[in-house]
């Protein structure tokens, strides 16, 4: 919540106190710790700072300079984002909510669309997302494969390579110098922001992905040696590891060879619990697979943050990725973090925590269009409530740094057996740690006796607690408390001691006091007693916000400020170093940068409703800015900077209707008889390196071979001699999910075959194949034999692919065919001389996955600027029944108000037993594949910096129809996904057009 009405005006109207004025490495990359490295602070926010550095680490932690660190990284792709603008909003965004790290999958069909050819330039620049990482302090790890499975396309192999010889994942040398030249021009980049050498922050670095279903013998292990020789070759002296997605401790320390190197090879795996069972115990595996003899710190470098969706929706009920945020909620991630970390786990990655949209033919076969995946960051890059315990415990695990060392404790029970206790203690400061889990179906309150804690603790259901007793933040130590710590910071002359707990729930917080200490309570809900060296705090949580109380003497000459939140007020709490020392933010939804300037706080961020704004921070600030207004300040009672007036919300956005202003325009001329394909590729190949058999007598048709390898391809098969008496023609064909072939017969369509919609059992089965058989209709027939046998006639084709299969168990399944692969008929036995077309040349801004092969994509109809003026005038919704392809275009204005960053989708719905689907394009940008009778995707993101948000735009929609039933668009609307006072400025995203 914002920070309340109440708070503001209880803080505002308390007399002022006044504001006191006082105070508030060389070498490589290090192999295991070669000392004890103590307890102590975490090292500071990294950046590019022209200072060599060295990374390490022992069982316990990341040794960064010789500090422990727990990484706290969230996954994010850039190429599901093509607006490199709003790479720094949402990675502002992540380090705001906590997270010290971004990991990074690179994918190398984005940026290499032939061989030999790569680009880096414009929405693939690689360079300039490294460096937004560290503008904005946050460690980054880098995931380049070549193969990184991700849910693209080909697990991220390119479409050449599944024309190409050699396997692929192996150590075939026809394989490897594709995969080499990869890794060369990456590395290039990569080796430019490597933390080690202080010039950018890349801290570890991923060869391969989720290998161990194909590395268990020799081959395997020397191709993982090459990968490791060749990525050190480069220059990469961060370490390394791998993704093991068996969780069997397959590429565990030793178990390849790595030229002689020790120590700096992390075993790392990925989990992807159901949220129907509770949270696996991941302790002994990081026994049996990533200690090596308990060297290395637990490592998950892929753990939900959310799941994957596929056509049809089987996967989450239909419901889409709303169902995943359901499913996956605040509580789940809690679960499940807390659980790890008390199963040693110090590095964490949550995927994905914004997962954006699979635009274009970017998606792998089992997903649609959006990547929203139910993160805690949702597709329209919005705050999402399930942010709250990411938010609380990266910034715990910063600010706090006795996680970063613990060690498994003696057993303690709960007095109520439904939860269970994991007990963990710091070695070094003896501050303990219980994780108190409810398994249940109903919430649990019970004491923790065995832990000292006798009075009630209440763990909602299917949820955890974070607990901690003796645990010291400066010079005070917390005897214990039943609500979670969030942060301890030191602002000026104060110590800030921030706990969170759920809203409604009674905070009760034991603070050791040797000497009677003199409480100060700012809020009415706050009630203390001191008894016996004890401080005992109740409050309840959320009650009006913020909940305050100021603590002097006790035993200690620093005045303590204790803050109880709730996690809806949690999220508005904004902890940030500066090299002045910290400063802590209250009130916006967000905070993105803090800066001092001599006495000022300057303060840039967003507001989604009027809101208060209070600033702790150093001695002497006496002013602060806020998105470059200066705010009227007084000092509150507990010594902040307290704005005398609301930070204003957002106004209002307003979007036009799509109602009219479309043209429309019939296509396929493909199918007629006359149609010119004499600049075809004539199919003239006998054998091909795809996995799929040639079949015998025929030619290969599969359409990979001849170049095309993104969206729909075309055949024309020229019949000749023998047609007299054919009754049917059998088409087969293998596509991924929600393939589908047309075909007609000089020019009569004969119908339409699709592939069926993925049920529970094969919602991630990639390739599928099908035989389509047509009858001719008789008026051809008449024709075919009515006319001398030397008669030629035209059998068109229009297949839309889907995209290649992973290669998740390194078998080749991305070489699968996709096309035509075999033509068959009955009655007749022509001659058949066959010429396809796909996709023209790569845009040379949009990249290789923004166009498919139909004949308005090959004519530029999705572009700006196209001339339509020609185009049938017509309203939607639209109904028609043809089989083929109509386009439909329209242009918008929109007049968003500058300093306000509004997320805009496009929403089309339909009566469901219309079957038909759209390819979306926005200003010539394909923003993804809707199909009408299939779903569940019914909006569709239009990122900022492609949408001009100020400005003119061009929609172009290209309605693909089996004609059985009637076909839209049927409403095609704007959508506001959120909006919020600020953001980041916005670069527009070339859109060349005609």
């Amino acid at each position: 919540m914002e920070l309340s009405r109440r708070t503001f005006s209880a803080l505002a109207g308390t007399t002022a106190l006044g504001l006191a004025l006082g105070g508030s490495g060389t070498g490589a990359t290090s192999a295991y710790a070669t000392h004890t490295v103590p307890t102590g602070p975490a090292p500071g926010a990294p950046s590019a700072d022209g200072r060599e550095h060295t990374v390490g680490f022992d069982r316990y932690s990341l040794l960064v300079d010789e500090k422990r660190l727990v990484l706290w990284s969230g996954e994010m792709h850039p190429f599901r984002l093509p607006s490199p603008s709003l790479w720094r909003d949402v990675l502002q965004k992540m380090r705001a909510h906590g997270y010290n790290a971004v990991s990074v999958q690179v994918a190398w069909n984005y940026h290499s669309p032939a061989p030999g050819v790569y680009d880096f330039t414009g929405v693939r620049d690689l360079d300039l997302f490294l460096r937004t990482a560290a503008e904005t302090g946050l460690y980054v790890v880098l995931r380049p494969g070549p193969y990184i499975g991700a849910d693209v396309d080909a697990g991220g192999f390119p479409g050449w390579l599944t024309a190409t010889a050699g396997r692929a994942r192996s150590t075939d040398p026809a394989y490897l110098r594709h995969a080499d030249e990869w890794l060369t021009k990456v590395n290039a980049i990569a080796v430019r922001h490597l933390f080690t050498a202080g010039r950018g922050t890349v801290l570890l670095y991923q060869i391969e992905n989720e290998y161990d279903a194909a590395g268990t013998g020799a081959a395997g292990r020397e191709h993982m040696a090459h990968l490791y020789r060749k990525v050190r070759a480069d220059g990469i002296d961060v370490p390394l590891f791998h993704n093991d997605g068996g969780r069997d401790g397959s590429w565990a320390p030793g178990s390849f060879d790595t030229g002689g190197e020790k120590g700096r090879w992390l075993y790392a795996f990925d989990a992807d619990p159901s949220p129907a069972r509770a949270p696996s115990d991941w302790g002994n595996l990081k026994a049996r697979g990533a200690s090596a003899g308990a060297r290395t710190p637990g490592f998950l470098a892929e753990f939900a943050g959310g799941a994957v969706d596929g056509w049809g929706g089987a996967g989450l009920r239909g419901k889409g990725y709303a169902e995943a945020r359901r499913t996956r909620d605040a509580a789940y991630e809690r679960r499940s973090h807390l659980t790890n970390l008390a199963d040693g786990i110090t590095l964490h990655n949550v995927y994905m925590t914004f997962g954006g949209t699979s635009w274009g033919w970017l998606p792998a076969p089992v997903a649609y269009t959006s990547y929203d995946y139910g993160a805690a960051f949702d597709e329209g890059r919005n705050q999402t409530p399930k942010l709250a315990p990411m938010h609380q415990l990266g910034h715990l695990l910063q600010r706090v740094p006795d996680f970063a060392k613990l060690d498994r404790a003696p057993r303690v029970r709960a007095a109520d057996p439904r939860l269970s206790v994991h007990h963990l203690v710091n070695p070094d400061t003896d501050a303990h740690v219980y994780v108190v889990r409810n398994d249940s179906a109903e919430p649990v309150s019970s004491a923790l006796p065995e832990a000292g804690i006798e009075v009630p603790v209440t763990v909602p259901a299917r949820d955890a607690r974070l607990l901690t007793t003796h645990l010291s933040f400066g010079d005070r130590t917390f005897h214990y408390a039943t609500v979670e710590p969030m942060m301890f910071l030191r602002a000026g002359r104060q110590d800030i001691a921030v706990f969170t707990g759920r809203h409604g729930e009674m905070a009760q917080i034991v603070l050791e006091c040797p000497d009677e200490p003199t409480p100060a309570r700012l809020d009415a809900e706050v009630a203390w007693v001191y008894d016996r060296g004890l401080l005992r705090i109740t409050a309840p949580l959320g009650v009006g916000g913020l909940s305050r109380i100021l603590v002097d003497g006790g035993g200690s000459d620093r005045q303590l400020l204790i803050l109880l939140a709730d996690d809806a007020t949690a999220v508005r709490l904004w902890p940030y170093d500066t090299p002045s020392g910290s400063v802590l933010v209250y009130g916006p939804s967000l905070v993105r940068e803090v800066a001092l300037e001599d006495s000022t706080v300057h303060l840039t961020g967003d507001t989604t409703a009027a809101t208060g704004i209070e600033v702790w921070g150093p001695r002497g600030i006496d002013r602060v800015t806020w998105n470059e207004r200066v705010l009227g300040t007084r000092i509150s009672a507990s010594s902040s900077l307290l704005s005398l007036q609301l930070l204003p919300g957002v106004a209002p956005v307003t979007l036009p209707p799509l109602s009219g202003g479309w043209r429309r325009r019939t296509e396929n001329p493909e199918s007629a008889p006359g149609f010119d394909d004499s600049g075809w590729k004539a199919a003239d190949r006998k054998v091909s390196y795809s996995t799929t058999p040639v079949p015998k007598g025929q030619p290969v048709l599969f359409a990979d071979d001849y170049g095309f390898h993104y969206g729909d391809v075309w055949y024309r098969g020229r019949l000749t001699a023998g047609t007299t008496g054919l009754e049917s023609v059998s088409l087969a064909y293998s596509t991924g999910t929600q393939g589908l072939l047309m075909a007609w017969l000089d020019g009569k369509p004969l119908g339409t075959h699709r592939m069926p919609v993925p049920d529970g059992g094969t919602l991630r089965q990639g390739t599928w194949t099908a035989k389509a058989t047509f009858a001719v209709p008789e008026q051809v027939r008449e024709k075919l034999d009515g006319e001398a046998s030397d008669g030629s006639h035209v059998l068109s084709v229009l297949v839309r692919r889907m995209q290649h299969d992973q290669d998740g168990e390194a078998l080749d399944t991305h070489k699968a065919a996709r096309g035509l692969t075999a033509v068959t008929f009955k009655g007749a036995s022509p001659k058949v001389s066959w010429r396809l077309q796909g996709e023209a040349a790569t845009d040379p801004v949009r990249g290789p996955q923004n166009n498919g092969g139909l004949y308005g994509e090959r004519e530029g109809w999705h572009l700006p600027g196209y001339g339509d003026s020609d185009w049938e005038s017509v309203a939607l919704p639209r109904s028609g029944s043809r089989q083929g392809v109509t386009w439909y275009r329209t242009t918008f204005r929109l007049a968003v108000d500058a300093g306000i960053d509004a997320s805009v989708g496009l929403t089309l719905t339909d009566d469901p037993d219309r079957a038909y689907r759209a390819q979306i394009f926005l200003n010539g940008w394909n923003m993804g594949q809707y199909i009408n009778d299939v779903g569940p995707q019914h909006t569709f993101v239009l990122p900022n910096g492609i949408l001009r948000t100020r400005g003119v735009n061009t929609l172009a929609l290209a309605v693909l129809s089996d004609g059985t039933t009637g076909s839209g668009p049927g409403q095609v609307r704007l959508t506001l996904l959120g909006h919020a006072a600020g953001g980041t400025p916005v670069t527009p995203v070339a859109s060349p057009g005609r």
